[in-house]
């Protein structure tokens, strides 16, 4: 039991890689107020957790009853992400603050809400995250086993919680001009990466 617990964890730690959404969401709240950036963490958090949760008990057969292949996830998921990157490397974000700032100097307006999307889905809890569990929970034969499963689903998960909440008091150590250098980076290797989940979704289909 204790290696099915190390090897979920490994597994899923390096596929939701809390290390490196981290940045990228700090990328995506710049601007925020602390406590704004702190409840938008511990919100996409919850979510990603209870999505995750969800398709570990019930996803195979809520895939199947909606005729839905993983594929699927891959391919769209990888398309809604190099969008996100699109806009974070040409800093549309940024754009879009200033021309809000402009336009209610002294009304302040809610920030955009990006704990649903993109950060609990597709980055956290995006088609490999989901297929990783799926796949661990298909791998257990007993209720002990699932219960392991879940337990290193919810250690990874408290660990990327941490990762978000230390994000942005990092970025700000570090300063802007460094932040919009680290955002543009992430956000070519975020492209990169939305297009390694289209071809991974595109090479399933095919290999059908």
């Amino acid at each position: 039991m204790l290696d099915l617990f190390i090897s979920t964890f490994a597994t899923l730690f390096v596929v939701i890689d809390p290390v490196g959404c981290a940045p990228i969401f700090a990328g995506l709240t710049a601007g925020y107020a602390p406590q704004a950036a702190r409840s938008t963490a511990i919100r996409a958090s919850v979510i990603a957790s209870l999505i995750l949760i969800v398709f570990a008990l019930f996803g195979k057969g809520l895939l199947a009853a909606l005729h839905i292949e993983l594929n699927a996830f891959r391919i769209a998921g990888g398309m809604m992400l190099f969008l996100i990157a699109l806009e974070m490397v040409f800093e549309k974000r940024t754009q879009r603050r200033e021309e809000r700032a402009e336009k209610v100097k002294h009304t302040p307006e809610p920030h955009e809400d990006v704990s649903v999307f993109p950060m609990a889905m597709p980055m956290i809890a995006g088609p490999g995250s989901i297929a990783t569990i799926m796949l661990m929970m298909g791998h257990t034969t007993d209720r002990m086993g699932a219960v392991m499963v879940l337990a290193a689903l919810a250690a990874v998960l408290v660990l990327t919680a941490l990762a978000l909440l230390a994000a942005h008091p990092l970025m700000r150590l570090l300063g802007s001009r460094v932040e919009a250098v680290v955002t543009r980076v992430l956000g070519v290797l975020l492209a990169a990466l939305a297009v390694q989940y289209v071809i991974d979704g595109v090479r399933g289909v095919l290999g059908h």
